[in-house]
């Protein structure tokens, strides 16, 4: 049941998308708890359990499916109201669950796909195939710490931050640059920020709309509300 509070915000979120002429959202690992996969920061995640000397969990990653939180977004996108994904995850959810490709942008790659070391075109990993049309070597695409990101979806990451004017952080704790310089970069062009994310960030003294409401408790309700609001 939601609190009037947050029955509040989530009319105001639903009213800004509504409003918003070139809306990005930007997910980090938190959008993919509800789908059984653990998160970096969270009260059992990755680095939460590495500084208190515990071994990481071992999940299955290949049978998540994607939640209602990817849904949502998917859902932004039918609708025209998504002009842009960024996510930091690796997990392959936001394309299982219908994202154009041309919509998305993954920072840190894809644990089902290989990225050619010449063009950084992607094929999947099931193809067998090492080299690329180019001639180029086909390499996994999932980016590793001190490795540099895939040079395209950074760019057009970047530029899609300055053109926004609603940026919507969903379950990222925002630490991790260069993709937590994107949030500033859309402040900076003078975009409305709203943070979805139960643990603390560097924005949230700046953000305009805060939730540290689980995922699937915001989001689906908020594009529900926005497509009663567009009839």
């Amino acid at each position: 049941m939601a609190t009037p509070d947050l029955t509040q915000r989530i009319d105001t979120l639903a009213q800004w998308m509504l409003e918003s002429e070139y809306l990005v959202v930007f997910t980090g690992a938190g959008i993919s708890t509800e789908s059984g996969l653990p998160d970096f920061r969270g009260p059992d995640g990755v680095w939460t359990r590495r500084d208190k000397g515990l071994p990481p969990q071992r999940r299955d990653w290949s049978g998540a499916e994607p939640n209602s939180g990817h849904m949502a977004i998917v859902e932004l996108q039918k609708i025209g109201r998504l002009a842009f994904l960024i996510s930091q995850n690796i997990d392959n959810l936001h394309l299982q669950s219908g994202i154009r490709p041309d919509l998305l942008a993954e920072l840190h790659g894809n644990m089902t796909k290989l990225r050619c070391e010449r063009c950084e075109s992607q094929v999947d990993r099931s193809s067998g195939l090492t080299t690329c049309d180019c001639g180029g070597k086909l390499v996994p695409s999932v980016v590793g710490f001190g490795q540099m990101l895939p040079q395209k979806d950074l760019t057009n990451s970047f530029v899609h931050s300055q053109q926004c004017d609603l940026f919507v952080v969903v379950g990222s704790s925002l630490v991790v640059t260069p993709a937590a310089d994107m949030p500033r970069v859309a402040l900076q062009s003078g975009a409305r920020l709203v943070i979805i994310n139960q643990g603390e960030t560097p924005f949230d003294r700046v953000t305009h709309l805060r939730f540290w409401e689980g995922i699937g408790d915001v989001l689906p309700p908020a594009v529900d509300r926005l497509k009663k609001l567009m009839e």
